[in-house]
């Protein structure tokens, strides 16, 4: 049997949660007419300015926002931010793997890939990886993410007994889709939601995985999500943040979110 590419090695280490910041809907405003703007790689620079630890992407196969343009036009951005990362989520039974090998290929950076098992016409990413009926097919493609020194992320459901086959298929990390705590951030079941997520935490770090987090968190539910579940390495935040830019712009919302976390590591 052949063995798994060993997992890439990154130097890219933060001293709190990292903040890496979606820019879907910034290029859902610009498609809505043809005056290319409001511009994609300058939302991204002035996140980046603004302290953000990263920018994610979700290129869909209709290029209803993100296209194939922006991907190589913003990997280009952050040749200039060294000390930064690129995050690619999307299907890599879709579009995702091309760009993984593209990017390779033009020698342009990418740290990460977040694996999402989105159909081509969903609306937006509303769950995770099941196990073990997806480990075979995800594992070459693991594989072939690992060959080119790219981290792989798997978007996962916060079910406890699923990160050990996670981790067991070559993931080095994993996304916790948190729709479900942005639901009951406000309500009674708040707590019991919160526990679910500390238990797939504490699962995940058994099991030797990283862990990421991303869907709905927002400037109110952040801190109290970063406080209460466990190593959480990154966020990647994009609908709530382009929402909040549009009143703050991109530097102060940056800043908001980020004292967000810095908040969620102050002593009680």
């Amino acid at each position: 049997m052949k063995l798994l590419s060993p997992a890439p090695v990154f130097s890219h280490v933060y001293d709190k949660t990292a903040l890496s910041v979606n820019v879907n809907k910034v290029a859902l405003l610009r498609n809505s007419r043809h005056l290319d703007i409001p511009s994609v790689c300058r939302a991204a620079e002035l996140c980046l300015e603004a302290g953000a630890q990263g920018i994610t992407v979700h290129p869909r196969p209709d290029e209803r926002h993100i296209r194939p343009d922006d991907v190589f036009e913003l990997a280009a951005l952050m040749k200039d931010w060294p000390d930064r990362e690129f995050n690619i989520e999307g299907n890599p039974f879709q579009n995702l793997m091309g760009f993984v090998h593209d990017l390779a290929a033009r020698g342009l950076p990418l740290h990460q890939c977040t694996f999402v098992p989105d159909s081509e016409d969903q609306f937006t990413s509303d769950h995770g990886w099941n196990f073990p009926e997806d480990a075979g097919r995800l594992a070459p493609l693991i594989e072939q993410a690992h060959d080119r020194r790219v981290r792989v992320s798997l978007f996962m459901d916060p079910v406890p007994e699923a990160m050990a086959a996670a981790k067991a298929v070559g993931a080095d990390r994993v996304e916790f889709y948190t729709e479900t705590y942005a639901r009951a951030w406000a309500t009674s079941e708040k707590a019991e939601v919160l526990a679910r997520f500390t238990r797939a935490a504490q699962a995940a770090a058994a099991a030797g995985l990283g862990i990421n987090a991303g869907h709905d968190l927002n400037s109110d539910n952040l801190a109290e999500f970063v406080r209460e579940v466990p190593g959480v390495l990154e966020v990647s935040i994009g609908h709530a943040f382009v929402a909040d830019a549009l009143e703050l712009g991109y530097a102060a919302t940056t800043r908001r979110y980020l004292h967000c976390i810095t908040q969620a590591f102050a002593p009680a």
